[in-house]
């Protein structure tokens, strides 16, 4: 994929929201640089040995397009879709608590561009690239998108207890062989992806009792497996996973990430300004 014009709207091939191309700023991820020689020795197309840490274990730090659907993109949206036919039989009651339409209240049809937070897994299936800079203690995973981080501590401890629910919940992390799998609870009830830009009565929803597993592994020296299961027990009679697939960007790392400063948006409600900077 060829680097666009910075001043467009981040990597992705859409358009996207109008608010988004106006808050777009250019600029250069510089607060995390990657450092890790095992990733950028290895060209893309060389047919190399998956990178690794000092210490043995994969290593998945650099620059990456958002999660692919493994069996092709069937939706021309903004961004990855779950595939309903991947979905668990619905609980009694479960589609309606699952299905908001739009109700004509911006706030609601498109929180975003109020600058609130599109959560996870939102966020990490957004048209976006994404940055992971691994350490032997952590994960970290910066978004594009909003400039989100999430931090996985990478040694198997527990949950937290006592913690407020938040939009991108709670991460910990653990290896299985050569499988990073993360778990995450303590959501709050938000959105689950962005199917209802192609249809509004599918705005899909996750409970407050949203739990995810995310199991990523490299296949080749260029491309990380990640398998998302989705698991919310008010919703679902079971839990239920989908296969993505990201591609390693070397070429990406001399610009980094592109600033995205949603913040600036909070002086406009709905991101539609007029000249004078007033709300329209």
């Amino acid at each position: 994929m060829t680097k666009p014009n910075v001043q467009f709207f981040s990597r992705s091939p859409f358009a996207g929201w109008a608010v988004c191309a106006a808050l777009f700023a250019a600029g250069v991820f510089a607060g995390m640089t990657i450092s890790a020689p095992g990733v950028y020795a290895q060209s893309k197309g060389s047919g190399g040995k998956i990178p690794r840490t000092s210490d043995g274990k994969p290593d998945f730090s650099g620059i990456f397009e958002w999660p692919k659907s493994a069996d092709g993109e069937k939706c021309k949206c903004s961004a990855t879709v779950f595939d309903r036919k991947y979905f668990a039989p619905f609980k009694p009651g479960g589609e309606k608590l699952f299905i908001e339409p739009h109700n004509g209240v911006p706030f609601h049809d498109e929180p975003r561009n109020f600058c609130m937070p599109a959560g996870f897994p939102g966020n990490m299936l957004s048209a976006n690239a994404l940055q992971m800079v691994q350490n032997k203690g952590y994960l970290s995973i910066v978004h594009e998108f909003m400039r989100t981080v999430r931090l996985v501590p990478l040694d198997g401890r527990k949950h937290r207890d006592g913690i407020e629910p938040t939009f991108f919940g709670d991460p910990v992390g653990h290896w299985e062989g050569d499988t990073l799998v993360i778990d995450s609870t303590n959501f709050k009830r938000w959105t689950l992806d962005d199917y209802y830009y192609s249809d509004p009565n599918q705005y899909r929803m996750h409970s407050d009792a949203f739990h995810t597993i995310e199991r990523m592994a490299w296949k080749d020296a260029e491309n990380v497996s990640y398998n998302l299961t989705i698991d919310d027990p008010k919703i679902f009679t079971r839990p239920w996973s989908q296969e993505f697939s990201m591609a390693l960007h070397n070429d990406w790392d001399k610009d980094g990430l592109y600033e995205y400063v949603c913040e600036e948006n909070n002086r406009c409600p709905g991101g539609h300004c007029g000249g004078d900077g007033k709300s329209k």
